[in-house]
């Protein structure tokens, strides 16, 4: 059983990676039904949260059909990132997880995320500062390094774990390299196999098939894997992975009925989450994923991204519930 602190999270759990704009009460809590095991916030700037902003405070949102979940933050000073663990320990999480790991500019720049990577005493010195301020299980989500000149994982995951992490969640990549080639799961083996690494390792990275997820658990050794855009628009993926790990066999693809299910759940809570409004214009990134596969279906997505009024989208997935998978060439 692999715990995280005392949280026991599964024999080998597969962990549904903090996305921004993706992995918001609604997907997450679709996610844990459907077989993830530990669910994450999108990644929540910690300058938001001292100053009340309040997209920053609406991400702290917690329901009890998601746990165990852990609320990761994101800054670049460390007093920052020490106050807000305050903000975080009121919304009650299991955990707290800090993003050493976000490439986009507009946080490289302000010195959080991967930019980190570029300064391991900070890192390390800011990661003690914020164990110290909460009494939650503090774990951490980071790269390879900042490019590959400056690999220095393994360096990395013991001065953090000496600082007192719980568990390290680590994407094979640099940060250079962006989402862009393959993720490289050598480094993540090496830090597992580690006679003095004592706390669980996830491995991150090009998971989207029961088949790599089955390779990476019997090659890299890791306690669990993170699962990230595998997972948009098919939440299914976790329950997916679990069975072949556990038969050797695929589970049948979820039909077009199954999929319109889900995909109007999602919508519905969407909508009573965020309102009627943002909720329609922030689910247009999911159609595709949902449907994905499906020959003809351009009239029918174009539909779902135009529409403004929540009554017209759901009578289309009412008509796509309706068609003839054979026809449509379901994948």
């Amino acid at each position: 059983m692999v715990k995280i602190a005392d949280i026991e999270i599964g024999e080998f759990p597969l962990l549904l990676a903090p996305m921004e704009d993706v992995s918001d009460p609604p997907f997450r809590i679709i996610c844990r039904e459907l077989g993830a095991d530990l669910v994450f916030t999108e990644f929540i700037s910690v300058e938001g949260l001292i100053r009340d902003a309040d997209k920053s405070l609406q991400k702290l949102d917690i329901y009890p059909a998601e746990r165990p979940v852990g609320i990761q933050i994101f800054g670049g000073e460390i007093d920052s990132m020490r106050a807000s663990t305050k903000w975080v320990e009121r919304a009650n999480p299991e955990l707290l997880d800090i993003n050493y790991g976000c490439p986009v500019k507009n946080v490289v720049c302000k010195g959080a995320g991967a930019a980190i990577l570029q300064d391991v005493d900070k890192m390390e010195r800011m990661t003690r500062e914020i164990v110290k301020s909460t009494h939650l299980p503090v774990t951490v989500k980071t790269r390879l390094g900042w490019d590959d000149s400056t690999i220095r994982i393994m360096e990395v995951a013991l001065r953090l774990q000496d600082a007192g992490i719980k568990a390290l969640s680590i994407h094979g990549r640099t940060r250079a390299q962006m989402y862009k080639g393959e993720a490289n799961w050598d480094f993540i083996k090496e830090v597992k196999s580690h006679p003095d690494i004592q706390i669980p390792i996830f491995g991150n990275g090009d998971v989207d098939t029961p088949e790599k997820a089955l390779f990476n658990r019997r090659t890299y050794g890791v306690d669990g894997i993170m699962i990230g855009r595998a997972a948009i628009g098919n939440p299914w993926i976790f329950n997916e992975i679990k069975h072949f790990m556990a038969t050797g066999e695929h589970l049948p693809s979820p039909d077009l009925q199954e999929r319109v299910r889900v995909c109007r759940r999602h919508l519905n809570s969407s909508v009573e989450w965020k309102g009627e409004k943002v909720g329609i214009h922030e689910m247009r990134r999911h159609y595709t994923n949902y449907f994905k596969g499906i020959a003809h279906f351009k009239p029918y997505r174009i539909r779902l991204v135009t529409s403004e009024n929540l009554a017209e989208i759901q009578d289309t997935l009412d008509e796509i519930s309706t068609l003839n998978p054979d026809v449509l060439e379901l994948a």
